[in-house]
């Protein structure tokens, strides 16, 4: 029986960047974890929970700022050993696609609902004081929402935002994923439909039929929790300014052509810029508007040695390739 024959190894040929984005829980400054060595290889359509797919990238681009000096001693000083005096790194990118995920990262501050508003409601940059929510009946689910009667009040193409109520409640709002910071209820004007405003647990009816709303995906906070309301919305608006910073862990996967895979984890990013795009010709006076994002890495401690680090680079090499 021959032996198997190994490959010598290459680096890396790849068409493109895929990102994948989890919340940060804000509450306990805890990112999501991904463990490369149980679930580096999964499949580049079905990212394993808590992550979700933001589609392909272009433009990726990572930089450290990461200084490193030398200590010296003695006359003349002689260099004696290094050590790391700042840990940073930065990233950078352009989605391919928009959709509210990709613009609350692009954003970087608050990445609001512009829910429907109410009759004589004065207008608003970010919307004005929206329609009274529709109660939620039981048996709801992460994609279908049971309205009753009050379907009738509903189309087919629809979106909707499903959260709580805002009750006065201060810190973090919003649910499966944080989407603002709340100092008093003064501040908010003491909304009932605040949360709504901010939340990310939004999507789009697809069917409507015995009183339920049927969605085209899963609203990313699951099935609706006991109090929450759903209210229709246009779109999505975000501004330049404001004090709140988004918080994500990351995931940026390059394929390589020949099996191999590179895996950059970032467990926690924050913005560092507002919200911008970039506009690339296609033809004639036909641009295609994309989101950018650039983003600051915060840190995190190993488990494994207790080390202060801002990223993970994982690579997983093609089979029988040379090592």
């Amino acid at each position: 029986m021959s032996a198997p024959v190994l490959v010598n190894a290459v680096a890396p040929v790849t068409r493109r960047v895929r990102a994948y984005f989890a919340p940060v829980n804000r509450a306990t400054g805890t990112p999501a974890v991904f463990d490369a060595a149980q679930s580096g290889s999964f499949a580049l359509n079905a990212a394993p929970a808590p992550w979700i797919d933001l589609g392909w990238c272009t433009g990726f681009a990572r930089k450290s700022a990461t200084k490193i000096e030398a200590l010296r001693t003695g006359a003349p000083a002689v260099v004696q050993t290094q050590v790391r005096s700042e840990i940073e790194a930065t990233v950078s990118l352009a989605f391919e696609s928009w959709g509210k995920l990709q613009m609350a990262l692009a954003a970087g501050s608050q990445q609001m609902n512009l829910l429907a508003t109410a009759n004589g409601a004065i207008a608003n940059g970010s919307g004005g004081i929206a329609a009274a929510p529709v109660p939620l009946a039981a048996g709801s689910t992460a994609t279908s929402l049971n309205v009753g009667a009050a379907t009738a009040g509903f189309n087919v193409g629809d979106l909707v935002a499903v959260d709580l109520d805002y009750t006065g409640q201060v810190g973090f709002v919003g649910s499966g994923v944080s989407g603002a910071y709340v100092a008093s209820a003064v501040a908010v004007n003491d909304d009932i439909n605040y949360v709504r405003r901010v939340s990310l647990n939004v999507s789009r009816v697809t069917a409507i039929a015995n009183g339920a709303l049927q969605l085209s995906a899963a609203l990313p906070a699951g099935a609706p929790a006991t109090g929450m309301q759903v209210s229709r919305l246009a779109g999505f608006v975000d501004r330049e300014g404001g004090s709140w910073f988004q918080e994500w862990s990351a995931l940026f996967v390059m394929q390589g052509e020949q099996g191999d895979r590179v895996i950059y984890h970032y467990p926690r990013l924050q913005p560092m810029q507002s919200a911008a795009e970039s506009a690339e010709v296609l033809a004639g006076t036909l641009e295609q508007i994309r989101l950018t994002g650039a983003f600051r890495a915060l840190p995190v401690k190993d488990a494994n040695d207790g080390e202060t680090v801002v990223c993970f680079r994982s690579y997983l090499p093609a089979a029988m390739r040379s090592v």
